[in-house]
């Protein structure tokens, strides 16, 4: 060996030599090259020590470590080469092994690795990651490599292995070395603090409370109109829609802002002093003297209670003007307690009475003007406006799909006197933002969709709040008709309808929240290797809020982070994309926001040229229920490039020219929507048999009833039904069922040619019908 090569071999060991004698710091353990006893000793006290600290204060939140994903290492260029062999000698792969084995089994290494961060999930992987990387590599580093080869030699302690082990997991696992620091960045115990420029003023609060139509948006809006500016925040865009034209028509210069639309009544575009806004979209920066917060109630939604938090706790006004359910008053109270702010609250009863009627109306024949079917499926939709249209009658239709157009239209049709349209079949997307002149509220069923905090969708009868919100829009004050009706379209539903609407409403008692993109980001510098997905898991895991609040759901936005995780795009472009409001049942938008996304990470601009080769425009008016569907989702996909234009103006240039077609692609829905009864009957001619007409509570409950997205043309046979078509046999059936257009004459024929020839087969046809008798007598055990 050269005199250099030996110089160079004996600067690194001494190199080395002092690394060792240094101790050796990781995970808070510290090891030096003494025994294995004196490390578990100096452990054990630092242990006793941490755990006495932590019991003075609150425990932190474990985290749900299922979702710490390993990060794969890459060689480290700067590792010793040969150094470690050089100063040690060759480890043999059968006895580094077993060593490995041995650390891996001793408890007090597990319970080691478990105070610093590593549960047995943890510790379990990085084992395998870290045994993997030493059996495996060429070359390890000199340190590792001598503790090694003195482990298998004898000279060395089990222990010693751990301060490379942990060193090895905190390289897998990156976000164990800053669990503190990710603690504190989701940490949202105090969201008043969130809104500095808020809290520097002292605002007035005035919570009015009161029922559907009882005029308490009505006082709040006249103090908004008098104010010297003001700012409206409605749940929907047609109420942002109502108060922009309400606050014009006054004399009050108003603007609109919505996720998809800015429209300045100033030409050059200034601001105006008052603005009528989505509560998504409201601004926590901008002051003001009165800001109006509508269906505070809100608050607790799975979703979108978020917004309603942040409204509340962050607009910069000097009054802020509540509506809501009296159920919100207390928790309102309570919330603006910990903001030092007092509630006023004005209370207000219904202008105009409902009742409950006594009796169901149990079959179309008796329907009068007037009359609202509130259902909860596209599929009920479809059946009941086939067979009201059927028995000569026109109906409107209103399902939450519909354009805010067809959905006004729609609305426009059924409210006026002149019109021959007299009865309303819709879902209860009318329970906000649509003055409908209503009689009588029919329920369809008490059962709907729902998805609840955890994001599980489940079936379940509607609750008081719901029920009340629905049944309220009959007889409202602006309409005809000075009283309100209520009932079921099923009596075995009445009695459930008369006891949920006898109960209170549950008081509100949690408020949303929702991480935003500077705490993500903040997440992400931490770990940069960690997908957007994974990031806002660990942020929910890990966030402590007290109880007055909840974090919302984030389900939807975990759906299209995983959807574009393979595009490339920063962090904020992400996360923008990420809380696109669309509905990921429809693949159509799901693909087109998968083609937009990718568009955008070219840097290639989305023109009108390219939308409309993506959406094949000009489109043709729908020839049945699947065209109508399809164009709805078209109209979301204009939608969502409208919403994308407001963040991203230099990518989706052509707001004007995609308005234009989205407002052409209106007028061809209703048109559709105008001819459903058609559109069905070119479907599917039997789709509203008996036995897919979904009039069974009991087939309902059992989950059967469908959610409005999904299969249209899935009904329920229930023992309503059933029962029915008994009762229908006797009195000429065949005629009733052409007559209420449930079947055409062509099947009519059919069915009896089918008859005749089951009955010249005697035989088998009864040995079908004692075959039907054994299977009823299995289902009766």
């Amino acid at each position: 060996m050269s005199v250099n090569r030996c110089m160079s071999v004996f600067s690194r060991l001494q190199r080395h030599i002092n690394s060792r004698t240094t101790r050796v710091t990781a995970g808070g353990f510290h090891a030096s090259t003494g025994s294995g006893l004196l490390h578990k000793q100096h452990q054990t006290a630092s242990a006793v020590c941490s755990r006495n600290v932590s019991s003075d204060s609150s425990p932190p939140k474990a985290p749900d470590t299922s979702l710490f994903v390993p990060v794969s290492l890459k060689a480290d260029p700067s590792v010793d080469g040969s150094v470690g062999l050089e100063l040690s000698q060759p480890l043999g792969k059968d006895e580094l092994l077993k060593v490995l084995n041995r650390f891996y089994k001793k408890k007090e290494m597990q319970t080691l690795a478990a105070d610093h961060g590593l549960d047995a999930r943890l510790f379990h992987q990085a084992f395998i990651s870290f045994r993997k990387y030493t059996m495996d590599s060429s070359s390890l580093p000199a340190d590792l490599h001598i503790i090694l080869s003195d482990i298998c030699c004898g000279a060395g302690h089990l222990d010693d292995i751990y301060p490379y082990f942990m060193r090895h997991a905190k390289q897998i696992f990156p976000m164990l070395d800053c669990i503190d620091d990710l603690r504190k960045i989701s940490d949202l115990r105090v969201p008043a603090n969130w809104y500095p420029e808020a809290r520097a003023i002292q605002r007035k609060v005035i919570f009015h409370a009161g029922p559907t139509n009882s005029g308490k948006t009505y006082h709040a809006i006249q103090r908004y109109l008098s104010a010297k500016s003001g700012v409206y925040c409605g749940p929907l865009k047609l109420l942002a829609h109502e108060i922009f034209e309400k606050s014009n028509s006054a004399g009050v210069p108003c603007d609109l802002v919505t996720g998809e639309e800015r429209t300045f009544v100033d030409l050059e575009g200034k601001a105006a002093g008052h603005v009528a806004c989505t509560i998504e979209m409201c601004s926590v920066t901008t002051p003001y003297e009165v800001a109006v917060v509508d269906e505070i109630q809100m608050i607790r939604d799975p979703s979108r209670g978020w917004a309603w938090t942040r409204a509340l706790l962050g607009l910069c006004a000097e009054e802020i003007h509540v509506c809501g359910e009296p159920a919100a008053v207390d928790f309102i109270r309570e919330l603006m307690y910990t903001t030092g702010e007092e509630v006023e609250v004005h209370t207000y009863q219904r202008l105009t009475p409902f009742s409950i009627l006594d009796q169901a109306v149990e079959s179309l024949d008796n329907l009068r003007p007037g009359d609202c079917i509130v259902c909860f499926s596209k599929n009920d939709i479809y059946s009941i406006s086939r067979q009201i249209e059927a028995r000569g009658l026109e109906c409107a239709v209103i399902y939450g799909s519909l354009p805010p157009g067809t959905k006004l239209s729609q609305a426009k049709k059924f409210n006026d006197p002149d019109d021959p349209c007299k009865i309303l079949v819709a879902t209860d997307a009318i329970g906000m933002g649509l003055n409908l002149s209503i009689k009588r509220i029919i329920f369809n069923s008490l059962v709907k969709p729902n998805v609840n905090e955890k994001g599980e969708k489940q079936m379940e009868t509607i609750s008081t709040s719901q029920a009340l919100q629905i049944a309220g829009r009959a007889g409202r004050f602006s309409s005809k008709f000075k009283e309100g009706e209520v009932t079921t379209m099923h009596r075995d539903d009445l009695p459930v309808l008369k006891e949920i609407l006898s109960l209170l409403v549950e008081p509100i008692e949690t408020a949303g929240l929702h991480p935003t993109a500077e705490q993500i980001e903040m997440f992400a510098y931490h770990l940069p290797d960690a997908t957007l997905s994974n990031l806002v898991d660990i942020f929910v895991s890990l966030s402590q809020v007290d109880g007055m609040y909840f974090v919302c759901n984030i389900d939807d936005f975990k759906f299209l982070a995983d959807m574009i995780q393979h595009i490339p795009l920063n962090l904020r472009s992400r996360y923008v994309f990420c809380t696109a409001p669309i509905n990921k049942k429809q693949p159509f938008v799901c693909t087109s926001f998968l083609k937009f996304a990718r568009q955008f990470s070219r840097d290639e601009p989305l023109t009108f040229d390219w939308v409309c080769r993506h959406v094949s425009w000009p489109l043709a008016e729908p020839k049945n229920i699947k065209d109508l569907v399809h164009l709805e989702a078209v109209h979301d996909v204009l939608d969502l490039y409208l919403w994308l234009s407001y963040r991203f103006m230099d990518m989706f240039p052509d707001t004007a020219s995609i308005r234009e077609i989205q407002r052409e692609l209106d007028d061809i829905i209703q048109q559709g929507v105008r001819n459903i009864t058609r559109l069905i009957r070119a479907t599917d001619p039997s789709i509203t048999s008996p036995t897919q007409t979904q009039f069974s509570k009991r087939g309902q409950t059992s989950g059967s009833s469908g959610t409005a997205d999904s299969n249209l043309f899935i009904g329920n046979r229930g023992q309503r039904g059933q029962r029915g078509s008994e009762e229908m046999i006797g009195s000429s059936l065949a005629s009733r069922l052409v007559k209420d257009g449930l079947l055409t004459p062509d099947l009519l024929r059919q069915l009896q040619r089918e008859w005749s020839k089951d009955h010249s087969h005697p035989l088998k046809t009864e040995r079908h019908s004692t075959n039907n008798k054994g299977k009823n007598k299995k289902k009766k055990k």
